[in-house]
């Protein structure tokens, strides 16, 4: 990790700014909104999801921005920036690093060709993984650093609702440079990942969605189990 893009984010808060389709914020504007106000609020990257978000990002702020593309795929599990054009895409919006699914569920593209594409680009990877051993195939395809982000999200990985504290210790034993996210809501939590070995944190639904945030404090505020919540079910 000696690029000056994760020499900048070593040590720090990157934020997520992601809305789910339909949802009020899910528009470019918004999302460049979001960006604007979490690096007000001291974040020194951001992670964006979609071409139009991260060129609108792009045109807002010059700090680092990681950038994926969720596709379905007909006949694979993997949707974040699953082939060579959806890398493509990403770069031309204007992201710093392509993020994408390095799970070893079936493919339509090898990592190492996803790793290849970005390098020849001039950017740099970041793989997402749930598990040691897809980490460091990973880093063996050429990944300049992995994230925990879909631990809990394969069926062969831990199914838990905290962060996966047990992976960031596997992978600081390993030596492998990752970042943490995924299920981390708080800072104190955020500060546990950057002690077990995390380059920096990844943080999204804990700031950036208020529709989630805002179920979460009524479903802990509740009297009894019985309160009715509007909206949308709990994702």
């Amino acid at each position: 990790m000696t690029s000056s893009v994760l020499d900048t984010l070593r040590g720090t808060i990157v934020v997520s700014c992601q809305a789910d389709p339909g949802l009020p914020l899910d528009d470019p504007k918004h999302i460049a909104a979001l960006a604007r106000s979490v690096i007000l609020g001291g974040a020194t990257g951001v992670r964006i999801q979609g071409r139009d978000n991260i060129a609108a990002v792009r045109a807002a702020t010059d700090l680092p921005l990681i950038g994926l593309i969720k596709a379905d795929q007909p006949g694979s599990d993997v949707y974040i920036t699953p082939t060579l054009s959806d890398v493509a895409a990403v770069i031309a919006a204007g992201a710093d690093v392509v993020a994408f699914d390095a799970t070893s569920r079936p493919r339509p593209e090898s990592v190492a060709s996803l790793c290849a594409a970005t390098r020849q680009a001039g950017r740099l990877s970041m793989a997402d993984v749930s598990t040691a051993s897809e980490a460091v195939a990973a880093m063996e395809a050429g990944a300049d650093v992995v994230s925990t982000t879909m631990s809990g999200y394969t069926p062969y990985s831990r199914q838990q609702q905290t962060a996966d504290f047990e992976l960031m210790a596997e992978l600081a034993r390993l030596g492998v440079p990752f970042a943490a996210e995924g299920r981390i809501w708080s800072g104190a939590e955020a500060r546990r990942c950057l002690d077990l070995g995390a380059a920096f944190v990844v943080v999204g639904g804990a700031i950036t969605r208020p529709d989630a945030i805002t179920r979460r404090f009524i479903e802990e505020a509740a009297p009894t189990p019985s309160l009715k919540l509007a909206g949308r079910p709990s994702r």
